[in-house]
């Protein structure tokens, strides 16, 4: 395939991913939800050429310099946390390749329920092909990638719900419903309290992008 035709797929994919997926779109306004985190502004949805960028900050929590972390399997994604310019706290922003989204092998990996074994809430199975890691103030992070739904588990010192507790709301980008944000609490042994973000991505949009890939 010639550089043209890269470029003309790649500008053909990243506007069938702002007409189907509106949601993950600046163009549709800020991230809203109803469901406020405690100690957490945000997350926030950015569309930056092929890449989803999920970023919030942690308002009590203060790091004096900044980390990159490569995301296991997600051969072109990454993490990265700084000191927040425009507060005491710490951002962390998720960038996650659309290239990696669509890559059918990370459907392969092994179903996960969330930290502490509780099923995800609003996916029928209770678990989705994921991998887990941990870097340092946040243990056992978690992304998730099946037919319907892209997702990430962050952890969440403090947060104090009640032990098991899930508590879901809908997510939007503007007017547009992205997906489910939901609080989890702590679990038995008084670990793995965090929010999870699970993001709308419809089997139907692969085979759109699939198509237009193969025709050019």
């Amino acid at each position: 395939m010639t550089g043209k035709k890269i470029l003309k797929t790649r500008n053909l994919f990243l506007s069938l991913m702002l007409i189907v997926t509106a949601a993950f779109s600046t163009s549709c306004g800020e991230s809203s939800t109803q469901l406020e985190i405690p100690g957490v502004d945000g997350p926030q949805l950015t569309l930056e050429e092929d890449n989803l960028l999920i970023s919030m900050t942690f308002e009590n929590l203060q790091l004096d310099g900044g980390l990159r972390y490569a995301i296991p399997e997600y051969d072109n994604s990454y993490l990265e946390i700084s000191p927040d310019l425009s507060s005491a706290g710490t951002l962390m922003s998720i960038n996650v390749s659309l290239d990696d989204v669509f890559n059918d092998d990370l459907l392969l990996l092994d179903p996960q329920k969330l930290p502490g074994d509780r099923n995800l809430p609003g996916v029928a199975s209770g678990a989705l092909p994921a991998v887990a890691f941990s870097i340092p103030n946040w243990d056992n992070m978690t992304f998730y990638l099946g037919k319907k739904f892209f997702g990430v588990f962050v952890p969440v010192e403090g947060l104090d719900i009640g032990t098991n507790n899930i508590v879901t709301a809908r997510f939007y980008s503007g007017k547009v419903r992205a997906g489910n944000i939901s609080m989890v609490g702590a679990d038995e042994n008084g670990e793995n309290a965090g929010f999870v973000l699970l993001l709308d991505l419809s089997s139907s949009v692969k085979r759109r992008l699939k198509k237009i890939a193969k025709k050019y």
